[in-house]
């Protein structure tokens, strides 16, 4: 309970300054008494649905229910922010006019802050990004060059309506790509395997030479559900396993593969979520593969990609780890050819390629699904393709 109260406490001192400088504003312009009266009823109204969607237990209501609140959550979001810039853009007006006529101006801008929020949740989240990676290494096997690996994740398929035709046009999208190996790095679900179900033979037809392989993710181990037993949580996670192999996945679970080319070979290894605060720890990577230094060149899929930092690079020779988890917070803006996101507060490797000095390199999905809000905000569902290259 301790989160919600502190949410609740920081959304009250932001939002009710925000109603406060807008009551205050009309009250400047000499705006007419039933316009406050209907200000004020409103801002009710909006924070009845804010409280309603933070203090229903998330744990104990279905999936449906989950995708309501996220909905609210996103409403009041969308209209704060519209608020704000009212708020913002009024102030500046006050400090020339009195006339009630200046609030025109943000008026507009208010309800243009809205429709870019209503785009990002209707348009943006089904408009599918290829991300295009060559990358050059060292040690690649000759047989391995032009090898072209097409990554996805955080499908969080429980957001979607039952049977979205989206997931169709993402299988075709991803088989179009005609990649020797297709991975996914975590996340099909959001809460129960059952979310998957409806989906399980439109991500069948996923098909690469190589195979189809997968990780779990922070989301795919029922932590996010109340239980009324481990038993049955831990029949819910084998039974989202179940359906992956059933759909021809290879799902690698702290294990690895084997992948031939001729006489040349590489390893694909995969982990279990690595789950820094507040997430669960489920990888074991000693264990995924038998020598994590010898001369394999080695492949890793592992959801989160702090791991990276933390057992990656310094003290294995892993050459490229793939990873999701982070949505790029699901909210970017391209300023000057240069992306922004507030996901530099939570996370170090947010999205795209990264490389440290030994050429080991990371590459962060950011993901096809929404979770907590259903809105990509600058930020399309990405789709990588990555195409291996022996260094000349």
């Amino acid at each position: 309970m301790r989160l919600p109260l502190i949410m609740i406490a920081v959304a009250s001192i932001v939002c009710g300054a925000i109603d406060f400088g807008i009551y205050k504003s009309l009250v400047h312009f000499k705006c007419g008494n039933s316009t406050k009266r209907g200000y004020c009823v409103f801002s009710v109204i909006v924070w009845v649905i804010f409280l309603l969607a933070i203090l229903v237990p998330k744990k104990d209501i279905g999936n449906d229910g989950l995708v309501v609140i996220m909905w609210m959550l996103f409403s009041v979001l969308s209209i704060y922010v519209a608020k704000l810039l009212f708020l913002l853009f009024s102030l500046i007006c006050s400090i020339f006019v009195k006339s009630k006529n200046c609030l025109i101006a943000p008026c507009i801008i208010a309800l243009s802050s809205l429709g870019l929020l209503l785009y990002s949740s209707a348009v943006t989240p089904y408009q599918i990004n290829v991300s295009n990676i060559d990358i050059e290494f060292d040690n690649l096997p000759k047989a391995f060059d032009n090898y072209k690996i097409v990554q996805f994740s955080d499908l969080h398929l429980g957001s979607y309506i039952s049977g979205s035709t989206f997931i169709d046009e993402l299988v075709d999208s991803i088989n179009a790509q005609n990649a020797n190996i297709t991975v996914f790095t975590g996340d099909i679900v959001n809460r129960q395997s059952n979310e998957m179900a409806v989906y399980t033979e439109c991500l069948k037809k996923l098909c690469s030479p190589d195979g189809v392989f997968s990780v779990l993710g922070n989301h795919d181990y029922g932590d996010y559900m109340h239980w009324e037993s481990e038993g049955m949580k831990k029949l819910d996670v084998e039974s989202l396993v179940s359906m992956q192999q059933r759909m021809n996945w290879t799902i690698l679970n702290n294990s690895h593969t084997i992948i031939r080319n001729g006489n040349d070979s590489i390893a694909l290894i995969g982990v279990e979520n690595w789950g820094d605060p507040p997430f669960k720890m489920y990888a074991d990577l000693s264990s995924s593969y038998p020598n994590l230094n010898d001369s394999t060149f080695k492949i890793l899929l592992s959801h989160n990609p702090a791991h990276w930092d933390a057992e990656i690079i310094d003290k294995t020779n892993i050459a490229l780890t793939l990873s999701g988890h982070t949505h790029a917070m699901q909210c970017a803006f391209n300023i000057f050819g240069k992306y922004i996101s507030p996901a530099v507060f939570r996370y170090s490797r947010w999205s795209g390629l990264y490389t440290n000095q030994e050429k080991q390199y990371l590459y962060v999905n950011s993901g096809i699904g929404e979770v907590a809000i259903p809105a990509r905000i600058g930020v399309k569902p990405e789709i990588t393709v990555i195409t291996l290259h022996c260094k000349e």
